[in-house]
């Protein structure tokens, strides 16, 4: 039986590990300090073609943007010689110049501010020792070519004149402040990305700067024109490609004209309706996400327009430099990769039940995981993995409250963290894998692997994922529009980074919101929630959350007849690890500021040099593992009263009515799992 003290005990220690949220408002304040942020690139254009235009610089060198195919990658810098946060990154441009140019990077400068003097221009060319040509554009033409904001911003073009950064140099200057040294060097990071064959991670932010004259005319083309090899091949190739293509995860690709064709009806209809590419936040005028996968009002009206029109092909010297996609590991080659013990097979029709495949590890100090991929090996036939972190007690069970540590999902198979943020890999870890098989019409098997790169050192944050969950949710027969909530109030002040929300074939729509003393607000809205694309909602800028607030997520289900996916519109849908079981789970990504790495900085899994911290680690490891084993008598206590296994507990099951009702905190003359547990929701 378990006592009261031990329920006590296991809840106390829930609370304190739980993450607890409040967001700092800050908008009846006025902005003084401003700093580069990441924005959404195809709402700057960036992903398009820039027109062959030319101007000569003062010393009447003529500067062709079609000559960029000579070099690996062409940089315009916004400059002046009167704009202060200009006058403070000259220096800086001169050093990115004098570092790159002879990495076949070519430079050019761009003022546009007529009133500018040309021997103050003149004077800062020879001061700072600038080598590419300086053109003042006194007529603009550069300038509204450009689609200029501000006069610190820097362009970064392709060889096939593609737009592949537009931004701040770094972050050392902005309104109101200044560094002695940059923390985010976001053109340096572009410009080694392209020499390297790599993605630009962040390819957009806003630049802090003089503000320029802005017409109503937001995010449009850089050229009028519309034909395949200069607009439609590259929004395809930006949004589309990374799955549609050879060895993608789609089942076709558009990487010619003629597979386009082939497929216009289609292509038409999922970009009219939205399902393409994949998105399902609820739209903003101002996206907060990294990974939003919307396509701009650009290019979606130009892609309709040109399937409908005579699909003009145009000169195929203007096509994009063709995506290089990894043959193997997105994230590079693993430091280690972990394979489930043997092959699961999969059948040809129907559906099927999730697998599991525990791997051991036997690691024998903790690592600090920099990024993970999780590889299956017939991914025609893999929906999604989810692999869980898990002791030597637990068996194959999984506590998804305590969140996953990998996950694959459909169009994300990787994570890759910050410098300076990881996840923590204990020493003698055990991996569960949770993998959901769709059958596409043959038998196979599967063998899926997992790969790790680790930090070289302990990181400065360490993230961590928590799934929020109501596993009391019971559903009605027929209900179309049932929902269900579920809270998290935590101890500790947080950052939030991302968002995952988990339901099965009944679930409708989820969000997640915030809610504290001053106010309450919707984190994430996802108005039509879709089984097939578990997404994850990267934030661009995190939010910052306090000790005392309660996230709460809802989730809608429908279990009526209206729902082409439900598996029995009659019965009361309960918690259960099935697809035709139902879920209710808000993961959230996050990381404790000030806290992490004082708790796990330890070197190569040794000692700390400050025992009181390694006594602290040893204190907390026991109190782990004494939870666990709680938590296994608790579970097998519960089955074994449990006499008709309906995963509740009735007074006549227990026996003792004052044990009861002490344990039923709800009085709703049931007790389960988690009542007895000692778990507080």
């Amino acid at each position: 039986m378990v006592t009261r003290q031990q329920i006590s005990f296991i809840a106390g220690v829930f609370l304190l590990c739980s993450c607890s949220c409040q967001l700092q408002s800050q908008d009846d304040v006025r902005q003084v300090r401003v700093a580069p942020k990441p924005i959404k690139p195809s709402s700057v254009n960036v992903g398009q073609r820039f027109p062959s235009i030319q101007a000569k610089a003062l010393d009447e060198r003529e500067f062709k943007m079609q000559d960029g195919r000579r070099y690996r990658a062409t940089v315009v810098a916004l400059t002046s010689t009167s704009c202060p946060i200009c006058r403070k990154y000259t220096p800086s441009l001169a050093a990115i110049e004098k570092a790159y140019s002879a990495r076949n990077i070519r430079f050019a400068f761009l003022n546009p501010l007529p009133s500018d003097k040309a021997s103050d221009i003149r004077s800062a060319i020879s001061q700072h020792g600038l080598m590419g040509p300086y053109i003042h554009d006194k007529t603009d033409q550069f300038t509204k070519a450009f689609q200029v904001r501000t006069t610190a911003e820097v362009f970064v073009f392709d060889k096939a004149q593609t737009l592949v950064y537009r931004g701040a140099v770094d972050d050392q200057y902005g309104i109101g402040y200044s560094l002695d040294q940059p923390k985010k060097n976001f053109l340096r990071d572009a410009l080694d990305a392209i020499l390297n064959g790599q993605d630009i991670s962040i390819a957009a932010t806003s630049a802090p700067g003089c503000d320029l004259w802005q017409e109503e005319k937001k995010a449009a083309p850089f050229s009028d024109e519309v034909n395949y090899h200069s607009r439609i091949s590259r929004i395809i190739q930006n949004n589309c490609q990374d799955c549609h293509r050879e060895k993608g995860l789609a089942p076709f690709g558009l990487e010619s004209h003629d597979e386009i064709i082939s497929h216009a009806g289609m292509i038409k209809t999922v970009i009219n309706n939205g399902s393409m590419p994949p998105w399902f936040a609820k739209e903003e005028t101002q996206t907060r996400w990294s990974n939003d996968r919307r396509l701009s009002a650009a290019d979606k009206r130009d892609l309709v327009k040109w399937l409908e029109s005579d699909r003009k092909l145009g000169n195929p010297k203007d096509g994009p430099v063709a995506k290089e996609y990894p043959s193997q590991w997105n994230i590079g080659s693993p430091d280690e990769t972990f394979q489930i013990p043997r092959p699961i097979s999969v059948k040809a029709t129907g559906t099927m039940r999730y697998q599991h495949a525990i791997v051991h590890l036997r690691n024998p100090t903790e690592k600090w995981i920099q990024a993970v991929e999780i590889r299956p090996t017939d991914p025609t036939v893999v929906h999604h993995v989810l692999v869980f972190l898990s002791n030597e007690n637990s068996r194959q069970r999984i506590d998804e409250s305590a969140g996953f540590l990998a996950a694959y999902v459909p169009g994300n198979s990787f994570q890759k963290y910050p410098t300076g943020f990881a996840k923590r890999l204990p020493a003698n870890s055990r991996l569960v894998f949770q993998i959901h098989y769709t059958p596409a019409g043959k038998k196979t098997s599967d063998q899926t692997v997992i790969g790790f790169k680790y930090a070289k050192a302990p990181p400065k944050h360490l993230i961590k994922t928590r799934g929020i969950a109501n596993p009391r949710i019971q559903i009605p027969p027929g209900a179309g529009n049932h929902a269900e909530t579920a809270t998290l109030r935590v101890s500790t002040d947080a950052t939030i980074l991302a968002f995952m929300p988990h339901m099965h074939l009944r679930g409708k729509a989820f969000r997640y919101d915030l809610v504290s003393t001053h106010q309450k607000q919707t984190l994430l809205e996802v108005p039509s929630y879709d089984f097939n694309w578990q997404l994850e909602y990267r934030l661009i800028e995190p939010i910052s959350v306090s000790k005392g607030d309660v996230i709460k997520v809802t989730g809608w289900f429908d279990n009526s007849t209206h729902n082409p996916a439900n598996p029995d519109p009659d019965q009361t849908v309960r918690w259960g690890p099935q697809t035709d079981d139902e879920m209710m789970l808000g993961y959230v990504e996050y990381y404790l500021p000030g806290q992490d790495a004082a708790e796990f900085k330890t070197k190569n899994g040794s000692k700390d040099k400050n025992p009181g911290l390694q006594r602290q680690a040893e204190a907390r490891q026991s109190s782990a593992r004494r939870r666990s084993n709680l938590s296994e008598m608790t579970r097998s206590a519960f089955q074994k009263l449990d006499k008709d296994q309906d995963g509740k507990l009735t007074r006549q099951e227990v026996g003792l009515s004052s044990t009861f009702e002490s344990l039923d905190r709800n009085g709703d003359n049931f007790l389960t799992v988690r009542e007895l547990s000692g778990f507080q929701q």
